[in-house]
């Protein structure tokens, strides 16, 4: 995956989580329309769909946004998710669910502070390699 996009209004607020509680360095931000983040070899961008849903941009990029709560998964190793969910609980970030796959993986979930789903989990559950 090269990004991902996900939507908030408040992008200070929600930024500051992927930064302070998920650990992402900020790449770039434009104040009042997006915050990229890198994430590995790809991105994760927040954008406010007030300002990007609207055409009249600097560059040619069709309008786009969303409403109401995306997802994003972050692949992390099995040995992990006990420190993570320690983590979420140290950083006062309440787990929504914590629990096994028919195939033996592993997620955790939580909420971004725009109500996004963000759920760490590891590679088994996608039947792809360590």
């Amino acid at each position: 995956m090269l990004e991902t996009a996900l939507y908030a209004r408040n992008l200070d607020e929600t930024a500051g989580f992927y930064a302070d509680v998920i650990g992402l360095r900020e790449h770039s931000r434009s104040e009042g329309r997006h915050v990229f983040f890198e994430c590995g070899p790809g991105m994760v961008m927040l954008f406010n769909p007030d300002a990007t849903e609207v055409p009249g941009g600097k560059l040619p990029v069709p309008p786009h946004g969303a409403r109401g709560p995306g997802h994003v998964c972050f692949r992390v190793d099995a040995q992990a998710l006990d420190g993570w969910a320690s983590w979420f609980e140290g950083q006062g970030v309440g787990i929504e669910s914590d629990f096994f796959w028919p195939n033996g993986a592993r997620s955790i979930y939580v909420r971004d502070p725009a109500r996004n789903s963000v759920e760490v989990s590891e590679p088994k559950l996608w039947g792809r390699p360590v």
